[in-house]
């Protein structure tokens, strides 16, 4: 096809909104190379440069034959964020690219989305690498379009490599996918950071003959600054004084769902217009992005769910609460500010439960041999395959970890295991000894790259130099905007009202609905729970070794042997807060700590001004529910384990207390069994969630 340079720099403009507005370096050779057929094009290209506009103009030029005379099939672009689809189909759709996505939230109008793909009325198929494999996408869209795909764009195409930062499994299906293309599809491979090594195993993966165009990484408008504040009540205290002073509106991550809603949440009792954005935003997210585009909110307190490719060009400042663990993450989302405006700050502040949480992260990228060898050994002896929660009541391992490797096995070539309907049966195929040799090769270069940011979280200067010098890119001629160093020591007294605000938050205790799958064989329940056998909604004053009281308690438990009396002054003041309707106090009792809990919830009931009852009794020493990684391993072993002591239970509502919850099974089967003899709503009250 003919390239039309005034027409290309039409649809720049339009999607643009700017009538003078031209092609940045580079960029109108690379929509020239996808319209022309060239073949196949990496773009590494900085966060703001316009990678988006490449193939969205690219693809409009494609498609603008007249239907009949048309050559050209539809794009697909794989992409892997909700968020970064939302906000690329908004792009496309300036331009009159009619672009539709199929994802795992939207699943009530695939019947539609594939009429239309069907009747050519689509010019780019947005999709996640895991779309590419469900078999009922493979055969009822992809097998129809295949041979017609006009362009195949992988976003964010670091994510294929196995020296990627952000390694996405499912990506793996794109490198068969690549290799499979006939030579005259174009593909077009994105990122913003890739360094010298990502690069080098793209061109490997997604050759052959693959052209490579790389800029400048240099974010002139941006002015990095690292502050150390070890504990979180520093980092909160440092975050109230400065958020309100900073100019516009930005973006603060943290590394944990955790850690988002209570940053939101100190910001907001300080008077600050923020909000949580996190996997669990749920259908909020599409509105709350929004309303960061539209500056009506100061920030979004975020995970990494709002990561790659968000665009919002005027974003004039990212906080880190934490370090993220690679260079890489961290260009990535400090990148998103400042892209349209003449400065910006990107400011990360390192604490001390960062290392923990960032090991977490390595550690469990991968499956161990172990956990691979009793995944297989149970589906051995299970020649009809089993779901993965018939693998759960079998094998002490987590839903996530089981998951996870079969997700992981699937995906090699050839796979060890495969997916029939909702069942996973084993292959001939054993899992070769490159998997392993693979999974220590990452595990080692994360353990570099996490020792790499700690070096940076040091620098007293020269941060934009030793973020492009680890991306491998140009260091001279390097310049910064002119704006001041801001404060590294927080306000004092801010930092007692954050210790005060942490002591004052509690955490809601959600009652299980239903029994786990299988059932509960003992007490011989299954299903749903009735609801006059529920627990009540019920609280806990703090998370197991969290900011606050957490760590008092952790301490109380296995150094001293009592509950402090602050402890209880604060459980007492909660629970008077809350004011839940009880007449009596009971608690789940222990035979490893026989005292323990009894003697706080005496304590706790002579403050409240309630009787006290021992209602329930261990019939047997159990494992403790932390030694159960799964759901339901914890549920059976708490089948049979608790029972009503002698004597009559009080009719009346009780709060049932203990000193820590974990997977809730304690205190469902022990609400079920003061219900089920005659007590009124229980309403389960904890020292910690773990």
């Amino acid at each position: 096809m003919i390239f039309n340079s005034s027409r290309a720099l039409e649809l720049l403009r339009l999607s643009t909104g700017n009538p003078h507005a031209v092609f940045r370096e580079s960029q109108e050779e690379a929509i020239r190379f996808l319209v022309e057929g060239r073949g196949r094009l990496l773009v590494v290209q900085k966060t703001g440069w316009g990678k988006s506009l490449v193939y969205f103009i690219a693809t409009k030029m494609l498609r603008e034959t007249p239907p009949l005379a048309r050559a050209n099939g539809p794009a697909i672009l794989v992409s892997p964020l909700l968020a970064l689809m939302r906000n690329q189909i908004q792009a496309a759709e300036r331009i009159g690219v009619r672009a539709l996505t199929i994802n795992s939230e939207n699943e009530d109008e695939w019947d539609r989305i594939e009429r239309t793909i069907r009747h050519d009325e689509v010019d780019i198929l947005l999709i996640s690498p895991e779309r590419l494999a469900n078999e009922r996408f493979r055969t009822q869209v992809l097998a129809r379009i295949a041979s017609n795909v006009s362009l195949l764009v992988i976003d964010e195409a670091h994510c294929i490599s196995d020296w990627g930062h952000d390694f996405r499994p499912h990506y793996r299906l794109l490198e068969r996918i690549a290799k499979a293309l006939p030579q005259n599809v174009c593909l077009l491979a994105t990122t913003a950071t890739a360094n010298d090594r990502v690069v080098d195993d793209l061109a490997n993966v997604l050759g052959p003959n693959l052209q490579i165009q790389r800029g400048d990484l240099n974010r002139p408008s941006l002015k990095l600054q690292t502050i150390y504040l070890p504990a979180p009540v520093d980092r909160l205290a440092w975050l109230a004084e400065h958020v309100q002073q900073l100019s516009g509106s930005g973006i603060i991550y943290t590394l944990t769902i955790r850690d988002a809603v209570q940053v939101a949440d100190w910001l907001k009792s300080r008077g600050l217009n923020v909000e949580a954005y996190t996997s669990e935003t749920g259908d909020r997210r599409p509105e709350l992005e929004q309303a960061l585009l539209e500056n009506r909110v100061k920030a979004l307190v975020a995970t990494t769910a709002l990561g790659m490719g968000y665009d919002k060009p005027d974003l004039a400042f990212v906080i880190h609460y934490q370090t993220p663990g690679s260079v890489v993450h961290y260009y990535q989302q400090v990148g998103r500010a400042g892209r349209a405006i003449h400065a910006a700050y990107g400011v990360l502040l390192s604490g001390e439960e960062e290392k923990d949480i960032n090991d977490y992260f390595i550690e469990s990228a991968f499956p161990t041999r172990p956990e691979v060898e009793t995944v297989v050994s149970a589906l051995e002896n299970s020649p009809d395959g089993l779901s993965v929660n018939d693998i759960m009541a079998r094998i002490n391992l987590t839903k996530g970890r089981i998951q996870k490797t079969l997700d992981l096995l699937s995906l090699e070539s050839p796979a060890p295991v495969l997916k029939l309907g909702t069942r996973w049966q084993l292959t001939a195929a054993k899992l070769s000894e490159g998997f392993w040799q693979r999974a220590n090769r990452l595990t080692e270069l994360r353990r570099a790259e996490q020792k790499q940011m700690q070096d940076y979280v040091r620098l007293r200067s020269g941060h934009m130099e030793f973020l492009i010098r680890a991306l491998d890119g140009n260091v001279e001629n390097l310049t910064q905007p002119n704006l001041p160093d801001l404060s590294s020591a927080p306000d004092q007294l801010m930092v007692r009202e954050a210790l005060q605000f942490l002591r004052r938050v509690n955490l809601p205790i959600e009652p299980r609905l239903t029994w786990p799958v299988g059932g509960m064989p003992v007490h011989a329940v299954k299903g749903k729970i009735a609801p006059s056998h529920q627990a009540a909604p019920g609280k806990a004053l703090c998370t197991w070794r969290g900011a606050g009281w957490g760590e008092l308690v952790r301490k109380d438990k296995f150094a001293v042997g009592r509950f402090d009396e602050n402890l209880l002054l604060a459980c007492e003041r909660l629970i008077r807060e809350w004011n839940p309707t009880v007449e009596w106090v009971t608690c789940i009792p222990s035979l490893r700590h026989p005292d323990l809990v009894p003697d706080f919830a005496r304590r706790l009931a002579e403050r409240l001004g309630l009787p006290f009852e021992v209602a329930l009794v261990k019939t047997g020493d159990r494992p403790e529910q932390k030694t159960m990684a799964n759901s339901i391993l914890q549920a059976r072993n708490i089948d049979g384990a608790l029972a009503i002591a002698n004597g009559p239970i009080p009719s009346g509502p009780v709060l049932l207390v203990d000193d820590m919850v974990d997977s809730r099974w304690t205190i469902t089967v022990a609400s079920w069994l003061l219900r089920s003899n005659g007590s009124g709503k229980v309403f389960p009250f904890a020292l910690a969630l773990t």
